[in-house]
């Protein structure tokens, strides 16, 4: 069963991952260790010298945003300092654990694959896939399909790819409880989790379990490989599709001058290639990368012992508020192996990372061991972010990772990073505004845009942008800077859902294809990037009028911030746009060269 979506992808190899250079990493640290000095310094003369005394209020909320995103930065330095890749493991048959020092044979592993309204023609190239993995010799390996749809359709499809099909009455816990109910239907020493699009490589286990021989590694996560973004569509190939019969002169002269360019490539911001191998592949040096999910092996040891210690905890924290004996609350039904909450990866990680006395290590693999779809519309990468942010809110609010005892400080750093970021809701949206309020009020931050302002504010930008080129290895870091400008009216509902005491919720990322209707959720977008237009075009307004205050250094310092902001926020509705407007075929009107209908297609 394979849909002619699919088939198109095919011919794509996934990507490899170099390790940084020597020589690379010592001009990172070194623009690094620019960067925090002139940061400094940059934040003693704000404190000191450029508080803005007519505007005083206004000057020190962002002064204080400024020095609140330089901490953020600071987390991030530490969080990618230095790449720590765990040295490669050939495969292994046999297994050393906690309870026994020596060496015994891995018995079975089992493929959980877990769906819950994801059509036929997207889980059965995963169950294919899962069948190919190559197992050690002796070993069983065992396929789950876990429907939490608990539709007939899909127990059809797992008797045909030989996989066991397990369902549930009820879908408490959603992905979480679909997987403890895969636990206790199974005994595998490991188990590997994919979602209902996850297709594993054959080298799957060949490259992970030898991490494994370890006895204080719990899991394995390997790099999410989205195979299906989009190439983006040229610019001839645009302006055909909105204008057919534009005049020859325009189409050659658009050619020309974009060529083969691709616009609306990855349209929804999809690609993780910067998450993975910069972020997650720095943690590893101290075995402190967190469980993503889909594509990670487990150790069904660390899992169950890091359950049995939670449900301790909470037993005896039940017994003493009812004043009985916590023996009489234990029972199998209250066991979590994953904790049931809207980021049970996130959540399970911290439970593993720690455990008092002996906290279990994580590894990160740093090449593609599977491929995924990514997110197709509007809709279901704004269902997915918000899914993301509603959880790691959550787990700030409620939950208290930082200050978890047991874990090593290394990760309660690594941790605050992670944190720290979608913290950054609070002051993110006053260093967004505050060049539309200069512009409103002809009032700024500081006391003047003077030689002083730009001989202290360019020297750390410039330093912070060499170091993130050094340190990014050529990947583009322009998608997470639209990210976090992008999705910010997310953030806010995430974050005010969660306040208000709404449990976040568990809608798995839609899989189908994108429709003019997805655009509706990026309407905050649309509407602040024209209000921020509407303001910009007041100001200038102001300054030609002669009003006090609206200087020209105030006039195109703010307009420079408030055409860079807008352009983060428009870029998403532009892609998403672009996106749909790219599904409907191209027209090829007459007098078109070979090289455009090439660029066409």
């Amino acid at each position: 069963m394979q849909s002619a979506y699919f088939s198109k992808f095919e011919y794509r190899k996934p990507p490899h991952f170099p390790p940084l250079s020597p020589l690379r990493q010592a001009a990172w640290h070194f623009c690094a260790g620019l960067t925090i000095g002139f940061l400094a310094l940059y934040l003693h003369w704000r404190w000191t010298a450029s508080l803005n005394p007519e505007a005083m209020i206004f000057s020190v909320a962002v002064a204080t945003a400024e020095t609140l995103f330089a901490l953020g930065t600071l987390l991030f330095f530490y969080d990618i300092w230095q790449e720590g890749d765990t040295p490669d493991a050939s495969a292994t048959s046999d297994i050393t654990d906690n309870a026994n020092t020596q060496p015994r044979p891995i018995t079975r592993i089992d493929i959980f694959v877990t769906t819950f309204d994801e059509g036929c023609e997207v889980v059965a190239p995963t169950l294919a896939a899962a069948q190919a993995v190559r197992c050690p010799t002796g070993c069983d390996l065992q396929i789950y399909l876990l429907d939490d749809g608990a539709r007939p359709a899909m127990a059809k499809l797992a008797e045909r790819y030989g996989a066991r099909y397990l369902s549930r009455t009820s879908n408490i816990g959603f992905k979480a409880g679909n997987l403890r109910n895969g636990l206790f239907h199974s005994s595998g020493d490991f188990v590997v989790i994919c979602d209902a699009d996850t297709r594993l490589f054959p080298s799957f286990l060949d490259n992970t379990l030898g991490y494994f021989r370890d006895p204080s590694v719990a899991w394995v996560q390997t790099p999410h490989w989205f195979y299906d973004l989009p190439r983006g569509q040229t610019a001839i190939a645009i302006l055909l599709r909105i204008a057919p019969k534009c005049p020859r002169w325009l189409r050659k002269w658009v050619y020309r001058i974009t060529t083969r360019h691709r616009f609306a490539v990855d349209p929804f911001l999809s690609e993780p290639t910067v998450f993975f191998d910069l972020i997650q592949r720095r943690r590893n040096r101290n075995y402190a990368s967190f469980c993503c999910g889909a594509a990670s092996i487990h150790r069904r040891e660390a899992i169950f012992e890091t359950a049995l210690l939670g449900q301790r905890r909470t037993n005896l924290l039940q017994a003493q508020n009812l004043n009985i004996n916590a023996a009489q609350l234990r029972h199998r039904s209250g066991l979590e192996p994953y904790r049931f909450h809207v980021s049970e990866d996130l959540y399970t990680s911290i439970e593993l990372h720690s455990v008092q006395g002996h906290p279990w290590r994580s590894v990160y693999h740093p090449q593609p061991e599977a491929k995924m779809l990514s997110p197709q519309s509007a809709k279901a990468f704004c269902t997915q972010r918000l899914k993301y942010a509603g959880g790691s809110i959550d787990l700030i609010l409620r939950r208290n990772p930082i200050f978890r005892c047991g874990m090593p400080w290394r990760h309660r750093l690594h941790y605050a990073a992670t944190f720290y970021a979608h913290l950054s809701v609070f002051w993110t949206p006053l260093l967004l505004m505050a060049p539309a309020y200069s512009l409103l009020t002809g009032q700024a931050p500081v006391v003047a845009y003077s030689a002083s302002f730009f001989l202290h504010f360019l020297p750390m930008v410039f330093a912070n942008e060499l170091a993130m080129i050094l340190t990014s290895k050529g990947h583009s870091l322009t998608n997470g800077r639209c990210l976090s400008v992008s999705t910010l009216p997310l953030q806010l509902k995430a974050f005010w859902l969660v306040a208000r005491g709404h449990r976040p919720q568990f809608p798995p990322t839609p899989k189908t294809l994108s429709t003019t209707e997805d655009m509706r959720f990026l309407r905050p977008n649309l509407v602040l990037a024209v209000a921020l237009c509407l303001i910009g075009l007041f100001g200038i307004w102001q300054f030609l009028m002669g009003s006090p205050n609206f200087s020209l250094s105030l006039l195109l310092v703010n307009l420079f911030w408030l055409t860079w902001n807008c352009i983060l926020l428009l870029q998403l509705p532009f892609a998403a746009w672009l996106h749909a407007l790219g599904r409907s075929p191209a027209p090829h009107p007459a007098h078109l060269s070979p090289q455009m209908k090439e660029a066409m297609t």
